[in-house]
């Protein structure tokens, strides 16, 4: 594992890598005070697009852990990045959290919520405030094969203490069913996350490791973007997964306070 050693851009996941709902999981808090210590470059790249970036600020508070904004390159945002690019004018349904809505108006995009003739996009993130009135109104629109279907992410579903419950993905396949029609999804495993952390950081793909707890966002991510991956078992994937798959997975550790030990004996 020598070239650990050399990374100066750690990527790391959310739910189930660092934390599960409002519980911080073993070692995370260590670790990123011991790479901030370290003067490592860190951004926090989930597909969660619940929370906004000021939103993660907060969540992360509760466990002391001093984040910046600007650290949270997330699906939403990078969501966002995408429609102000290529959809500023244009009507957009959202089928999303009120939290992420409010950063899309923010953004200046012409965002709504209820079905109107004139949508020239569907775009759908992870949403716990979902109702069927939603998928009716987004299926509506979909029959028309000129509008653009775009997705946070393609994540199944989403880990929470207890279990898991239906993420973006589930959603979309849900609306995929019902239209016959795929979205497009802007976070991992699209490796443009990575590119825009790497252009931030100006970090090479060598110096850049991709941690988190799924095999078909993660570490498919960080194999598209050219970048390692280190896959921890803390989350939804297991060894097993990890042994039949047909992903790249340079590292498999049980958690991130694995990571955090190796790298404090490596660098004494």
């Amino acid at each position: 594992m020598s070239r650990l050693q050399n990374k100066k851009l750690f990527l790391f996941d959310i739910d189930g890598t660092l934390a599960l709902g409002n519980h911080l999981l073993e070692g995370a808090g260590d670790l990123i005070a011991f790479l901030q210590e370290k003067g490592h470059k860190i951004f926090y790249t989930t597909n969660n697009s619940t929370r906004s970036r000021q939103d993660y600020v907060s969540y992360f508070a509760q466990w002391n852990i001093s984040v910046q904004e600007e650290e949270f390159l997330t699906a939403g945002y990078m969501s966002i990045l995408y429609c102000t690019q290529h959809l500023k004018d244009k009507k957009i349904y959202f089928v999303g959290t009120e939290s992420f809505e409010q950063e899309l108006r923010k953004a200046g995009l012409c965002i709504t919520t209820v079905y109107e003739e004139d949508v020239e996009c569907v775009l759908v993130a992870f949403d716990t405030s979902l109702t069927f009135q939603k998928l009716e109104d987004a299926c509506r629109i979909l029959q028309n094969t000129s509008v653009q279907f775009l997705a946070t992410n393609p994540d199944l579903c989403c880990p929470v203490p207890g279990g898991a419950v239906p993420d973006c993905g589930s959603i979309c396949m849900m609306l995929e069913n019902a239209t016959g029609r795929k979205p497009y999804y802007i976070g991992k495993p699209s490796p443009d996350i990575v590119e825009e952390c790497r252009r931030e950081s100006g970090c090479s793909r060598q110096e850049t490791l991709l941690v988190g707890d799924r095999i078909y966002t993660d570490m498919l991510c960080a194999q598209n973007a050219g970048v390692d991956g280190l896959l921890v078992l803390s989350g939804e994937a297991a060894r097993e997964d990890a042994q039949v798959s047909m992903v790249e997975i340079p590292y498999i550790m049980e958690n991130v306070g694995h990571l955090l030990t190796y790298l404090q004996t490596e660098t004494g």
